[in-house]
């Protein structure tokens, strides 16, 4: 069975016109659903245990109910599972240039980071880019807009020490000039990874830039969950490594390679992404990596 992803990702603009929509038909005002919502900061355990936030008083958690109401309020519809959401403490999540950090968990075994210091990210980038004509071609048959991968607008860093990786990258969807921040925080664990997606306007690169890095320092595995407590032999290992988390690449039952380089609301539009298998020129260019010798 094909899977399908669905990703609370958009074009900021289109935000408030979406939410008032939301609240007009549940018949409350976007700042009652506001108030309404559990705000929590301080130690938040999420992930069954395997994982903390220490939030300060410059974030908001919302716990995964509430993360669904602001989400539905946003256009999605209800039933995406996260563990979560983060966001500045202001604006708030129904302002103009307000935006928030999706967090889910993907427990596919250790990611191994060997891959890590000899990767050329803008190699990677090309490959992504040809990946994305191909998913495109799908979304147009769908009847969606195509979604351009334009570039890096942060390029992937890997922090060895702390096992946590981030990037961002520039989309267009369709011919909107408003082009989409994407940015991405991956936090590497014993047997998965946590996974952080933000979402604005190009335009709030910096505001997200800098919050994004704050959030890097607050958020973690427990003890018994993190990196450096697999056991060699003993704990699974995950089918992919840096290359593939940062292509948006999950491996499947199968083993195969899914990409999910455009899981994404354009316009309030909400759009079922199929994940599709890498095309050619990705899997080779993934399988050369993986036959480099580590150092």
């Amino acid at each position: 069975m094909r899977r399908v992803f669905v990703a609370a990702l958009a074009a900021w603009p289109f935000v408030p016109l979406a939410a008032q929509q939301a609240a007009a038909d549940s018949g409350l005002p976007l700042e009652r659903i506001e108030q309404e919502l559990g705000w929590q900061r301080g130690d938040i355990v999420i992930a069954g245990g395997r994982a903390l936030l220490r939030v300060p008083e410059s974030f908001r958690y919302l716990p995964p109910d509430d993360a669904e109401r602001v989400l539905v309020a946003w256009g999605n519809p209800p039933g995406f599972a996260t563990l979560g959401m983060l966001f500045p403490a202001a604006p708030g999540p129904f302002a103009a240039g307000g935006w928030g950090v999706v967090i889910t968990y993907e427990g596919d075994g250790h990611v191994k980071d060997d891959d890590a210091a000899k990767l050329n990210y803008d190699e990677l980038l090309r490959e992504m880019q040809k990946a994305s004509v191909q998913e495109n071609r799908e979304r147009a048959a769908a009847g969606f807009e195509p979604v351009h991968l334009v570039g890096w607008a942060e390029p992937p860093r890997y922090d060895r020490s702390s096992h946590k990786l981030y990037w961002a990258k520039e989309l267009r969807f369709g011919d909107n000039p408003a082009h989409t921040l994407n940015y991405n925080i991956r936090v590497l664990g014993k047997d998965g990874v946590l996974v952080l997606n933000a979402v604005a306007e190009m335009a709030e690169l910096d505001a997200v830039r800098a919050a994004m890095q704050e959030v890097l320092g607050f958020v973690d595995f427990t003890a018994g969950n993190r990196y450096t407590d697999f056991v060699e032999g003993k704990d699974k290992v995950a089918a992919y490594g840096i290359a593939a988390l940062v292509a948006g690449a999950v491996a499947s039952k199968a083993g195969f390679f899914k990409v999910l380089l455009a899981g994404l609301l354009a316009a309030k539009k909400v759009l079922a992404v199929g994940a599709v298998v890498l095309v050619a020129g990705l899997r080779k260019w993934w399988s050369r990596r993986r036959q480099v010798p580590t150092a």
